[in-house]
């Protein structure tokens, strides 16, 4: 699609209508994420002659994700959630030595606004498209970045929450949660018993269940990370990417992401290789991948890594299938590379993630180590949530810290000893 200038938009915030992924059935701007025709996914319809902006018009607004709001399911200004988005990209030359590569970057979500997570991004699409329907409930099932999220961005904008996530959740994100005045509740079972609930839930009530019926609106704003990482890389794309999967929607929305600005004739060159990221005790995906199958076969969840423990992933044919197609593939990594994958980035980068940052870094050194990363790859590092929300699974493994009296000559003497 050829790039023009954008028109001015028009003020009022409207959702735009969504059309079935597999048999293309078409419907209007709705609270619904499934296809009554033959139960496939719904996603945005974009208009086929929308007019979008060049380079020039991009760099000139305010540095958050709304700067891409024509990829945006809406038409008019956004109402809510205003500074999420636009998070560094950092070069990381000590990690991309590590690893083997030419170059390497981390895409930091860890910092994102207002949570520390990539869930922001998906939440600010959510909550707009709330807003844009006249609902006045937003919920979500949760393994805990998303319940931060939806807590906050519905504390924001005054919305009522209702939150639900597994009752072993890490207690950082159930108190990260609580705070924001939410209505949290705790279920037994995993992630998928959560999930089947909070289905039942929305057809119940009528609220909007961000990662369920508002799910193909909710989606889209994983494409902004793909659409920062080609800018803040100077309008170019890396030649791979690692991500990590729960779901699986973001592997699939990094390649349509890419897709999107290469049509719009933003960036050039061939799209990255995608590399998908689980735990061994979760990683129905990349088994999937791994073993060429043609259906996935649920699990049952057991890792350190719950913020990407979903034993039936929603999305995992369609990230396969992404990972596959771009030339990419999956790995998945033990609790103990995960460990030392979230030290490894700490270490060489600053950045400190909880355990799906950790799965990440742990899966590039794995995938390094087969040859899939070589020395001539310029390879992004998603990193999704901040180590703060995470910290017990790192407690035990860090060296302790002496203590010395205020004495120079204490000092030098552990100085001596470490050389």
């Amino acid at each position: 699609m050829t790039t023009t200038h954008a028109a001015a938009s028009p003020t009022r915030l409207t959702l735009l209508p969504q059309r079935c992924t597999l048999c293309g059935t078409e419907y209007p701007a709705e609270a619904n994420a499934i296809c009554a025709q033959c139960l496939g996914p719904l996603e945005p319809l974009y208009p086929k002659h929308r007019v979008l902006p060049d380079r020039e018009d991009i760099a000139r607004r305010a540095p958050s994700l709304w700067r891409y709001r024509e990829w945006l399911p809406f038409s008019g200004e956004p109402v809510h959630s205003h500074d999420t988005g636009f998070t560094p990209l950092i070069e990381a030359p000590r990690l991309a030595a590590r690893l083997g590569v030419a170059r390497a970057w981390v895409k930091n979500d860890a910092v994102s606004q207002p949570t520390l997570s990539f869930k922001d991004r998906v939440v600010t699409t959510a909550i707009n498209a709330a807003h844009a329907l006249g609902l006045g409930v937003v919920g979500c099932a949760s393994t805990g970045n998303l319940a931060n999220a939806v807590a906050s961005h519905a504390a924001r904008a005054g919305l009522s929450a209702w939150i639900f996530i597994p009752e072993d959740l890490e207690p950082a994100k159930i108190i990260n949660t609580a705070v924001f005045g939410a209505n949290l509740v705790r279920v037994r079972g995993h992630y998928d018993d959560v999930n089947r609930l909070c289905a039942l839930l929305a057809d119940r009530f009528g609220w909007g269940i961000v990662n369920v019926n508002l799910r193909g609106y909710y989606g889209e704003g994983s494409k902004t990370m793909a659409f920062e990482i080609a800018e803040q890389l100077g309008w170019r794309l890396p030649t791979a990417v690692v991500a990590p999967m729960a779901g699986g929607s973001l592997v699939t929305k990094l390649r349509k992401g890419f897709g999107e600005f290469q049509r719009a004739e933003l960036v050039n060159g061939p799209s990255p290789r995608l590399y998908g990221a689980q735990a061994s005790g979760c990683a129905p995906i990349v088994r999937l991948v791994q073993s060429g199958a043609a259906t996935l076969t649920p699990e049952i969840p057991h890792t350190i890594a719950r913020s990407i423990a979903i034993g039936n992933p929603a999305d995992g044919p369609f990230a396969a299938k992404a990972m596959v197609e771009s030339g990419g593939w999956g790995a998945h990594v033990s609790d103990e590379e995960i460990v030392a994958g979230i030290r490894l980035l700490a270490e060489t980068t600053g950045v400190f993630a909880e355990t799906a940052g950790g799965t990440t870094v742990a899966a590039a050194v794995n995938l390094a180590r087969e040859g899939r990363l070589t020395a001539d790859d310029e390879v992004v590092l998603c990193i999704t949530g901040n180590g703060l929300k995470t910290t017990d699974v790192v407690r035990d493994v860090l060296p302790a810290a002496p203590v010395v009296d205020a004495k120079v000559r204490e000092v030098a003497a552990l100085v001596a000893e470490r050389g």
